[in-house]
Parts: structure tokens; C-alpha cells; sequence
């Protein structure tokens, strides 16, 4: 009786294990979703830089999400080997979740024209906001099983969307049903709500996911000693990236495409306030991709299992390029509700997959460190897209030849991908 019971009993620990981890997604996606995504470029546009053109005001904005990611892409590789060395995944996710949560609660503050404290608060979060996902993405392979990381992986990003759009709705319902008088209070109030839904749905993730091992008499080793190692491991690891060609060819064609998205959707906001767009439409319009996005994303996880996990993911970067021409001449209303659903469908999918594929060509035991070079990987393609499309607005004097010119990321990053053989990757891991 006890035989059965010891299975059945660990197998239960580890779907509250996996639920825990995918609440931390359910938290965090508030911040990516009504922070980034829908009210910070509505009060960068609105409030903060109020007394600046609209197009200096997009390439201003652009420019802040493409600096607020530098610092993270350079300590990520960092982190993540001392996290692995120090057994501290889970401590170095909440601090930097406590860095974001702290700055989104600091935002409500600035007043109308700082755009310069605007910029910085912002930076700040999503310096937390992207830090903590370097540790919460390190934590997957230790959570999931190998037969289930892509699924697991797929349900965390559903998770998002369904957490990020439940807290949006009740944000939009408050920024709709009170009227353009009191969307500047509105605003505010959603950074507040923000900060605290992240803060709430991150514990059962920090109480119920045990800290994976660590090396053997890391803790007793003085922390400026951990950061050497982490050098010195770090250029091992680069040095010896040859062993694991499959996962770095990855992570190149996942840079280019990876940038496409993450421009996509950093500016959409932006440009369709650009395009003197209705705000409560365009509000509208991310609220319903991000109900679009959690079925898609747990069908893209299934997907995986008919077609392969990059076929899925080329299939997803394919309908991107689509957006991309279809976003140039975009005018109307409906055009930009058309292409948030078409976002939906792929967007989870895509970066589920992606996430869970290089899980499954790293080796378990560094994987926070690998996942720091997918972190660099990330936010540096969160930098070029940004910067690229804040140059050509403001010296084409439109942002429509910017969205025009993420087609061409898109493709190089499609080709490589195609070129990554998934089963020599994981054989790769597995020997190393």
C-alpha cells in the first residue's frame, strides 16, 4: 500500500510544483501585458511626454524599451552562473520581481512632461521584470519532466495570457466606464494594481518549487569569489559552446526573430496612438488577443507534438511576416483589431516553444546559465527592433516604414531556424 502510495504521492507534489511555476506567469504577464503593452505607451504618449510631437514622442518611447533592456542583457550570463553555482534561482527571482514590483508601484508619481522619470522608472521595472524571467525560465527543466517540457512550458504562457487579460478586462472595464476625464487617474491606478497582482500570485511559486541543487560547497564560498567563478564558467561555456552547436545556431535565428515580436509588441500601442487611433479600441483590441493568445498557446504545445517543435515555431514566425505587411497600411480601427487577433494566435505559441526547445538542448545542470545566454539572446533582440523603429520614425517623419522593415528580421531568423536540426540538439545535451 505504501509502494502505491509514494508514487501517487510524488506524482501529486509535482503537478503543484508545475501549477506553482505557471503562477509566476499569471503574475508577471500583468506587467507585460497592462504595463508594457497597453498603459505605459498610452501614458507616455498622453502624460508623460504630453508637450512633444507624437512621432518624437514614439521614438522617445522606443528608444526607453530599447535601453531598458541593455543592463539585463549584459549581467543575465552573469546571474545565471552564480544562481547555479549558489544554489539561488528562486532568491535572485525575487529580488529582481521586488525591483519591478517597486518601480511599477513608482510610476503613478511622475507628472505630466517628465518624460525623463518616466523613462527611468520604466527602465527599472523591466530591468526586475526581465531579470526575474532569466531565474523563472531556469526553472523549468527542474519542474517539468523531459516527455512534458514543451506542454508545460506552453501552459505557463496560457497561464499569462489568462492572468494578464483577467486583470487587463477589470483595468479596461475602469478605463472605458469612466470616461475620457478620468483616464489619466486610470492609468495610475493600473500601475498600482499591477504591482500588486505580481506580488500576490508569485508566492505559491517561492513556497511550493524547491531551489534546485547546486554545486558542491558553493555556499561556503564568499559572494566576490561566486562572480569570479561565474566568469570564468562563463567563458568555459563559451569556449565549449561548440558541444552544444544546435542550441547556439538556435539562439542566433531566435535573436532575429525573437526581435521581430518583441517590437511588434513593445510599439503596436504606439503606433496606432501614432495613427490617432481610438485609445478604448486599441485597449480593446489587447485585451481580446490576450484571450486569443491562451488557447493558441496550449495548441501550439500540442501542435508541437503533430508537426515538430520549429516547424510550429516557423509556422508562427510565417504568420508575423504577414502582420508585418498587413500593419504597413494599416488605417482603420478594425485593421488594428484584425491584426491583435492574428498576434494572438501565434505570439504565445511562439515563445513557448522557443523557450521550451532550447530547454531541451542545454544541459540540466547549468541551465540557469544557459538560459542567461537566452536571456541575452531575448533582451538583446528587445533592444535592435526598438532602436531600429525610433531611427527610421523619426527620419522618415512616419513609423509605417518601421513596421515594413520587421519583415526583414522575420525571414533571417526563419531561415536559421530551419536550418537547426532539433534531435542532434537534444543527443548534444544529453552527452554533455
Amino acid at each position: 500500500m505504501n509502494e502505491q502510495h509514494g508514487p501517487a504521492a510524488e506524482a501529486a507534489e509535482q503537478r503543484r510544483r508545475v501549477r506553482a511555476w505557471c503562477l509566476y506567469d499569471w503574475a508577471n504577464s500583468a506587467f507585460a501585458t497592462s504595463v508594457t503593452v497597453v498603459f505605459m505607451p498610452l501614458f507616455y504618449q498622453t502624460v508623460a511626454a504630453a508637450p512633444l510631437e507624437p512621432t518624437q514622442r514614439t521614438a522617445l518611447y522606443a528608444y526607453t524599451t530599447a535601453f531598458s533592456t541593455v543592463l539585463i542583457a549584459l549581467l543575465a550570463p552573469i546571474l545565471g552562473a552564480v544562481a547555479d553555482m549558489a544554489r539561488a534561482k528562486k532568491r535572485f527571482l525575487a529580488a529582481f520581481a521586488g525591483l519591478g514590483i517597486l518601480f511599477t508601484s513608482a510610476l503613478p508619481f511622475v507628472g505630466e512632461g517628465a518624460w525623463r522619470v518616466a523613462s527611468a522608472f520604466f527602465m527599472i521595472a523591466s530591468l526586475g521584470f526581465a531579470g526575474s524571467l532569466v531565474f523563472y525560465d531556469s526553472l523549468l527543466p527542474h519542474v517539468a519532466r523531459p516527455e512534458e517540457i514543451d506542454r508545460v512550458s506552453a501552459r505557463g504562457f496560457a497561464w499569462g495570457y489568462c492572468g494578464g487579460g483577467v486583470l487587463l478586462a477589470l483595468q479596461v472595464a475602469a478605463f472605458v466606464g469612466l470616461g475620457p476625464s478620468r483616464r489619466g487617474a486610470v492609468m495610475r491606478g493600473a500601475f498600482v494594481t499591477t504591482a500588486l497582482w505580481w506580488l500576490i500570485f508569485m508566492q505559491p511559486l517561492l513556497r511550493r518549487v524547491p531551489e534546485p541543487g547546486a554545486d558542491a560547497g558553493a555556499a561556503a564560498v564568499p559572494p566576490w569569489r561566486l562572480v569570479a567563478a561565474a566568469f570564468r564558467q562563463i567563458w568555459t561555456t563559451l569556449r565549449h559552446l561548440g558541444r552544444y552547436r544546435q542550441a547556439a545556431l538556435f539562439l542566433v535565428a531566435f535573436y532575429f526573430y525573437n526581435d521581430g515580436i518583441q517590437t511588434v509588441i513593445k510599439m503596436a500601442t504606439s503606433y496606432g496612438g501614432e495613427l490617432d487611433l481610438p485609445q478604448a479600441a486599441m485597449v480593446g483590441a489587447v485585451l481580446a488577443t490576450q484571450f486569443v493568445a491562451m488557447p493558441f498557446a496550449i495548441l501550439f504545445g500540442r501542435l508541437a507534438g503533430w508537426i515538430g517543435v520549429k516547424r510550429a515555431i516557423l509556422l508562427a514566425v510565417g504568420v508575423y511576416i504577414a502582420i508585418s505587411i498587413v500593419g504597413f497600411g494599416m488605417t482603420r480601427v478594425w485593421h488594428f483589431w484584425v491584426l491583435a487577433i492574428l498576434v494572438g494566435t501565434v505570439q504565445g505559441g511562439a515563445q513557448a516553444l522557443s523557450r521550451s526547445l532550447f530547454g531541451s538542448m542545454v544541459p540540466r545542470s547549468r541551465s540557469a546559465e544557459f538560459f542567461g545566454f537566452y536571456s541575452v539572446s531575448t533582451k538583446f533582440a528587445g533592444i535592435l527592433g526598438p532602436f531600429i523603429f525610433g531611427v527610421i520614425s523619426q527620419r522618415a517623419g512616419s513609423s509605417r516604414l518601421s513596421i515594413l522593415a520587421l519583415v526583414s528580421l522575420f525571414l533571417v531568423g526563419g531561415a536559421l531556424l530551419w536550418r537547426v536540426d532539433e534531435q542532434k540538439g537534444r543527443a548534444q545535451a544529453l552527452a554533455g
